[in-house]
């Protein structure tokens, strides 16, 4: 069964750090594109980063550059999310996602809606306390 699990999310007081994981499984997803999301309570999911498939490029959404940092391991067929400076409006579940195409990259508006993606991870929930 084609899977990814979410994990690494928690708890945690503003200015700290977390790392999340998606751990994939089933298939490879090293030849797909990944992204973040994050969904606030009441809120449509949001665009928080994503990786080419090759690993080479990232993009990130305004309020999380410089801080959040995005990467994958494809030997382990994992991505990450270092989540560093963490701010409470950072509070939300954290859902990974894989491109619907295969060898896909560009241009980047593509890769910003949760339309964009096809297989999702269960989420994990990350709070920032102030």
């Amino acid at each position: 069964q084609e899977q990814l699990v979410d994990s690494g999310g928690g708890l945690v007081q503003a200015g700290g750090s977390l790392r999340l994981s998606c751990a994939a499984s089933g298939r490879t997803f090293s030849n797909k594109a990944m992204g973040w999301f994050r969904q606030a309570p009441g809120k449509p999911k949001e665009f928080v980063a994503v990786i080419s498939y090759t690993g080479d490029t990232t993009h990130y959404a305004d309020p999380v550059k410089g801080r959040f940092a995005i990467s994958r391991d494809n030997a382990k067929n994992t991505v990450y999310l270092q989540m560093n400076s963490l701010k409470p409006e950072d509070t939300g579940a954290y859902y990974c996602a894989a491109d619907k195409f295969d060898r896909r990259w560009g241009p980047l508006t593509g890769f910003l809606s949760p339309g964009a993606y096809n297989y999702w991870g269960q989420g994990t929930q990350v709070t920032v306390s102030s």
